[in-house]
């Protein structure tokens, strides 16, 4: 994608990873950003270069335009003119407020995939409506799924968020492929709610087929899933799914050779009728040692399981540091590091990243290009 270029207008999450994830497939993303602070998830503790900000930034150029302004605007448009996808996640109506609707920059350039991102749709009775995180989560019916409902809590990262970023990207590399074969752009709809919808599809499946309304225990019991307490207060999950041989080599494992003939453990039906059952007679005897004991104890007898882990355990796993996760470039305040694009092409990945930019980084040389004044660079 070398050859493909982005204008992202995007702020907080579900614009800028969309443009994260074509700036990652090796496209170039031009951050669009308004000149007082940039998109708001920059700011933190009176800084333009929040935690937050550069999750979703890495890989990227930066510029600062007000397309209110006649002489930016007319800088936007020669941007827009030689562009391939543009990228927005504005509430319905702000993009025809700043001079840049999909029927206005499509017909600047007839070639221009518009990806639009919104919370419920561009329109509708509940288009309107603001949209965060929780409550795409919330309205799609997922959030019930993680939601503990002795002790209700939002808990977990911006999963909404995040996944609509994939899905948007994911059509516009669907429009792209299109346009090569009929050398027209497309108009790229998605939205927070439509997304986190078909991500929880198992759940309307159930419904639409058996008639079933999931619940939080709902996968974990039939896919026989739990977590355990060790010994020095460690967790540790396994899934055990279908085969019996998984279970046979977890008795191994316990030290239990008569676990399954107990009527809760015969079979996969009693397990998950009798599940909080298995997790009682279970849970002790994981109290008995520490974690990496029982690491070392079910890797032997072929187990499926892992130690539940923080993010610096992780990155510090022997399988980690083969597959490279940990990717570093020069960053404005000292070295960037990141976790790489997950995807490799014929055994190979890219082990390079470009620092998330400060605020108008890059003016002087993109508005230069396109014989406009630049401005002064904000950091």
């Amino acid at each position: 994608m070398r050859d493909i270029t982005v204008l992202e207008m995007g702020t907080f999450i579900t614009g800028p990873a969309a443009g994260m994830l074509l700036a990652d497939m090796g496209a170039r993303v031009i951050k669009v950003e308004r000149p007082d602070g940039g998109d708001p998830f920059r700011a933190y503790r009176g800084t333009l270069y929040a935690p937050h900000f550069q999750t979703y930034n890495r890989n990227k150029q930066s510029i600062t335009l007000d397309t209110r302004q006649p002489e930016d605007l007319e800088a936007f448009d020669a941007l827009v003119r030689t562009a391939d996808v543009f990228i927005q996640n504005f509430r319905p109506g702000v993009a025809e407020r700043l001079g840049v609707s999909a029927e206005r920059l499509r017909e600047i350039n007839p070639r221009l995939i518009y990806c639009s991102i919104s919370g419920f749709g561009p329109d509708g009775p509940e288009c309107d409506r603001p949209a965060f995180d929780t409550v795409a989560q919330a309205a799609s019916g997922f959030l019930r799924l993680l939601v503990n409902p002795e002790h209700p809590r939002v808990v977990g990262p911006a999963i909404a968020d995040s996944l609509t970023g994939f899905y948007a990207a994911y059509g516009v590399l669907s429009a792209l492929y299109e346009r090569e074969r009929v050398g027209e752009g497309r108009l790229v709809e998605t939205s927070m709610f439509e997304a986190m919808c078909h991500f929880n599809l198992d759940d309307f499946t159930h419904l639409f087929s058996a008639g079933q309304v999931m619940g939080p225990h709902s996968r974990p019991h039939v896919s026989q899933s739990y977590v355990f307490a060790c010994s020095d207060g460690e967790w540790i999950a396994l899934h055990m799914s279908s085969p019996p041989k998984f279970w046979e080599n977890l008795a191994a494992a316990l030290g239990q050779p008569d676990l399954l003939a107990r009527p809760e453990f015969e079979s996969r039906d009693a397990r998950i009728a009798h599940y909080e059952q298995v997790v009682d007679q279970l849970a002790p005897l994981f109290a008995t040692h520490p974690r990496d004991w029982w690491t070392e104890r079910l890797a032997e007898h072929e187990v499926p399981h892992s130690a539940v882990l923080n993010s610096n355990e992780v990155i510090c796993t022997p399988q980690a540091q083969h597959l490279g996760l940990v990717v570093e470039g020069d960053g404005p305040h000292g070295p960037f590091r990141t976790i790489r694009s997950p995807v490799s092409f014929d055994g190979q990945h890219d082990d390079t990243v470009l620092a998330p930019p400060t605020l108008g980084q890059h003016n002087a040389e993109i508005l230069s290009g396109i014989n406009k004044r630049p401005a002064d660079a904000q950091k």
